[in-house]
């Protein structure tokens, strides 16, 4: 819902582009650099509790952030939800993981739960636009009564009975690590464009994130109880859904932001225009998601993917066509219309694919690895693509927006050829194998 708001908000709080930034990336710094910490949390702990706890810092930081008038507080309160949202997510998708079992009851119900989540996601821009023309403010404050709501239904509906926790206690020394160089890598990544990516800081910063993710992995490979069992990225099909979804997130985000930048700062669309333009492929997610896993069921994810990922790449495609008059049914429609296709298709597909075959008491964990995908990739290609667009100073120009959305189109090429090799180990399985085995484990 803030995309929309993010010109509105840079007036009225006096931000810059740089700073402007932030506003997103604080939330994503909070969110993708505790999220694995969030999923073992909730597999430990278990997931009733942590969800219900994070969703209630969810709904105050929500609070929070509507009503400061301070650009540095704001970002403060983004990145305090980002880490309630890092808890909540993970729980939220095992609570789902550990209740259906795997296959189609679990892909209906999956499909389901992504469906609301991208429909949220899309159609959020929508309502932002909408509430934009009222005040920034209220996309801020809108998720307070929805959280409440939340709430209230999870207290009466999440069974409080004895769930199945993951032995063992808390991996220390692999929580502070993992969590430690997740929240450096993507803070050095959201400043690199201001320090400059060559320079001794953000070489220092990266070097700094290496040396953590090698102690992490030492770590890992001898505690009694890692906080992530590595060999679950033995997996091909669960690798390659994580790197599905940190292209799809990482290149969509940064879309979102440069087609915000594009139809508001440099055409003078309205909020509400703005959020117009992005309705067709928000119809589409909230309409067609829902019946994904019935086609996970008939065709397998991988092929959902692969599909997903070309749609994906078309809708780039075509809004590199972008200058200052727009055609809407030559460029707008068309395109964000193949973006909503990539995302009913690809969205769910990718949380079927990410946790299945894994255990129950490692669903926390398979989740919150899914989850940190998407917003490391996130705030990485959105720091390449605010550099990308500010290389030229801080005036807007068509040259500067449509090299930011070639990193996009790049970035989902690579992921059409990542998905295409699933396809390729679903043919190796031999015929004799049980058609559910080849489905649901394979691709």
């Amino acid at each position: 819902m803030v995309g929309v708001a993010l010109p509105a908000i840079q007036h009225d709080l006096n931000l810059d582009t740089s700073a402007l930034q932030w506003v997103v990336s604080g939330y994503v710094l909070g969110y993708g650099g505790l999220l694995l910490l969030g999923g073992r949390t909730a597999d430990l702990l278990g997931r009733r509790r942590v969800f219900l706890v994070a969703l209630g810092v969810f709904a105050v930081a929500s609070l929070l952030g509507g009503i400061v008038d301070d650009g540095a507080l704001l970002i403060v309160a983004r990145f305090v939800k980002g880490v309630a949202a890092a808890f909540t997510a993970p729980a939220a998708l095992s609570i789902i993981t550990t209740t259906f079992a795997e296959g189609p009851e679990r892909n209906r119900a999956l499909s389901f739960f992504t469906a609301s989540g991208a429909s949220g996601y899309s159609l959020g821009l929508v309502l932002s636009g909408l509430l934009t023309e009222i005040g920034w403010r209220w996309t801020l404050l809108m998720p307070v009564p929805v959280a409440i709501i939340a709430l209230v239904a999870a207290l009466k509906v999440l069974p409080r009975g004895r769930e199945e926790r993951a032995e063992g206690g808390h991996d220390l020394v692999g929580a502070v690590t993992i969590t430690a160089s997740m929240l450096l890598l993507v803070f050095t990544v959201v400043q690199a464009p201001e320090a400059g990516w060559a320079s001794l800081r953000t070489i220092g910063s990266l070097a700094g994130v290496a040396a953590l993710l090698a102690l992490f992995v030492v770590t890992e490979l001898k505690v009694r109880h890692p906080l992530v069992r590595l060999g679950i990225l033995r997996s091909g099909h669960i690798v390659r859904a994580n790197l599905g979804l940190l292209i799809l997130m990482g290149s969509y985000v940064s879309f979102q932001f440069v087609a915000m930048q594009y139809f508001q700062n440099l055409l003078g669309w309205s909020a509400l225009g703005t959020a117009m333009a992005f309705l067709p492929a928000g119809v589409l997610v909230a309409v067609t998601s829902t019946k994904m896993g019935d086609f996970a069921d008939r065709f397998g994810t991988g092929k959902l993917i692969v599909i997903g990922a070309a749609a994906l790449a078309g809708g780039y495609a075509i809004f590199l066509g972008i200058d200052r008059t727009p055609s809407l049914g030559g460029m707008v429609i068309p395109g964000m219309v193949l973006l909503g296709i990539a995302f009913a298709l690809s969205f769910p597909s990718l949380n079927i694919q990410a946790t299945n075959g894994v255990s129950d008491d490692e669903q926390g964990l398979a989740s919150g690895l899914l989850n940190t995908s998407g917003q490391v990739g996130g705030a990485i290609v959105l720091a390449v693509v605010t550099a990308v667009l500010t290389s030229g100073g801080e005036t807007l120009s068509i040259e500067a927006l449509r090299a930011a959305i070639v990193v996009s189109l790049v970035l989902a090429l690579v992921g059409l050829a990542i998905s295409a090799t699933g396809l390729r180990a679903r043919k190796a399985v031999p015929a004799a194998e049980p058609q559910e085995a080849r489905v649901y484990e394979t691709v």
